[in-house]
């Protein structure tokens, strides 16, 4: 797989036969300036595309020329997929020229969590397993975003198999959050949402299993959404744990969420968790709707052990939405009894792929699997009986769940109760609790890393992260708000009135090209392999 140098790269794009426009002697970013191509939200896009006063091959030259300058300080792409890119452009321009237009995502890049099968191009889960898997057919939601125009810009670092809140392993070593880079961006997303808030995309493709999306969202300032379970199609996408496997959008806004969502969804027959749900639904529209009607729960085990300073933020948004909406209890349901979680899916595919890879894992994945394949005496795994029976629970969880919005229409709560850790601290956090538990990251669950957005994964039910403050030292808060299933058009609009009301999401960390990258400890696992910026030819 060919890395190339800066000058190099520069050549690459600056020479390709695809490449219309010369790129400008100085970067279009480098002056801070709001309405620079890489800053520019998808929905402005969209409406330049549109009015054909922008060319996707200018926007696409733009951000290869930022990600070549900044994605070696965030590590958030580890594939960047330029010639392709700028071919996919060229094509696309000549259709917008002719006035031919594919959808509102004609022309506009965007990143995929390097989890989602692209055809001809590696797809590696982060991993050392598969660092040389290049998957024949797309993702199902990848073919979907090509049909409406959306061009595939690069493939975005994630924590392996996404199994894991930090971000930080990856055998292309860990994500840097952009607002501070000595620190996780969460996960399992981690370069979706790093991409976003460092401006090397527009847009990014997230999954989420117990917080995937929300986490790293919260983190870095970035706006994710986890839709209804099965909205979306995951064929193609390797799995975390099937059953709680949801993919969705990720962006700077939340009008941008709404915009990519409505070329998201759609049944797959060929997905066995897909849902034949509401089609044809305008998510702009419906993020337009009034929410003064809207009545709010907050409630308070959703607090518990919550950072202090996360907590004051969100009661301070809360007090925001209290004026938009018809109220806010913190009475809402605790939906005791409602439980239940998929046992034995993610042991059954890791399984089948050391029967054929053998054990290569980063750790502490390694220690998990190398024990669940050689358990020590005593260990006990779940029967065939007990995984029935956790399918069974799950099923009735999800059915009964809307059942308990009843005083209220959605919940509001902090999307995380504790801070983004430091790369280091978490590093070695990770690699004292593999062995000799196997309880790989309980510490980072029970201190907050998924505590609140898990629930919602195993009710399939559609929340949202979206920026709400800042921590004295300039780290990102996040709010969560969920609601019933198939709610999407009313979470989106409180998330748009909120953010309508505030200006969080207008923030953006301070990367230049002169930004020191601080040092990872000697010893915490290291990359594997340096990203790469484009594909094999």
């Amino acid at each position: 797989m060919p890395q190339f140098t800066r000058r190099e790269f520069a050549r690459l794009v600056a020479g390709t036969a695809a490449a219309t426009v010369v790129l400008p002697h100085a970067p279009a970013w480098a002056a801070d300036d709001p309405d620079t191509l890489t800053t520019l939200t998808v929905t402005e896009i969209s409406a330049r595309i549109h009015a054909k006063t922008l060319t996707s091959t200018d926007l696409v030259k733009a951000l290869l020329d930022r990600i070549n300058v900044i994605n070696p300080k965030v590590n958030a792409l580890v594939t960047v997929m330029g010639k392709d890119a700028l071919a996919q452009a060229a094509v696309l321009d000549a259709e917008a020229k002719a006035g031919k237009f594919r959808g509102p995502l004609h022309g506009i890049p965007l990143a995929l969590k390097d989890n989602i099968d692209t055809a001809g191009t590696r797809t590696t889960a982060a991993s050392p397993m598969f660092k040389d898997r290049i998957p024949t057919e797309d993702a199902t939601i990848v073919t979907k975003l090509k049909q409406s125009g959306a061009i595939i810009l690069a493939k975005a670092n994630l924590h392996e198999f996404a199994i894991g809140c930090t971000g930080d392993i990856s055998y292309f070593g860990p994500s840097r959050n952009p607002w501070a880079l000595d620190h996780i961006t969460g996960g399992s997303s981690a370069g979706s949402a790093a991409s976003l808030a460092a401006y090397l995309t527009p847009a990014a493709l997230g999954t989420d299993t117990g917080g995937s999306i929300r986490c790293p969202s919260a983190w870095c300032g970035t706006v994710g959404l986890k839709p209804t379970l099965g909205l979306v199609s995951i064929r193609g996408i390797i799995p975390c744990r099937a059953s709680n496997d949801h993919c969705g959008p990720m962006a700077r806004t939340v009008e941008d969420v709404a915009l990519m969502l409505g070329q998201m969804t759609g049944f797959d027959p060929l997905d066995i968790y897909s849902i034949p749900g509401p089609t044809n639904v305008d998510y702009v529209k419906e993020m337009h709707q009034p929410v003064k009607s809207f009545r709010l729960g907050t409630p308070a085990s959703f607090y518990d052990h919550v950072d202090p300073e996360i907590e004051i933020a969100v009661k301070a948004a809360i007090e925001v939405l209290k004026g938009l909406t018809a109220g806010v209890t913190s009475e809402a349901p605790l939906w005791e009894g409602l439980t239940g979680d998929a046992t034995g899916e993610q042991e059954e595919y890791h399984h089948e792929l050391i029967e054929k890879y053998g054990i290569s894992y980063m750790l502490p994945d390694r220690t998990r699997f190398e024990r669940m394949e050689n358990p020590p005496a005593g260990t006990k795994f779940a029967t065939a009986m007990e995984s029935v029976k956790a399918h069974q629970q799950l099923a009735t969880t999800r059915r009964m769940i809307d059942s308990h919005f009843t005083n209220f229409d959605l919940v509001v709560v902090p999307t995380t109760v504790m801070q983004a850790g430091k790369i280091n601290d978490s590093l070695a956090q990770e690699a004292r609790s593999a062995p000799p538990t196997g309880k790989v990251y309980a510490w980072f669950e029970t201190g907050g890393g998924c505590t609140n957005t898990r629930p919602f994964d195993l009710f399939g039910i559609p929340a949202i992260s979206v920026p709400c403050g800042f921590t004295k030292d300039g780290l990102p808060i996040g709010l969560m708000i969920a609601g019933p299933h198939y709610t999407e058009g009313k979470v989106l609009a409180l998330a748009y009135a909120y953010q309508q009301a505030t200006e969080w999401h207008l923030k953006k960390p301070k990367l230049t090209a002169d930004t020191p990258v601080p040092v990872i400890k000697e010893g915490a696992p290291a990359a594997g392999e340096k990203p790469v910026l484009a594909p094999p030819s």
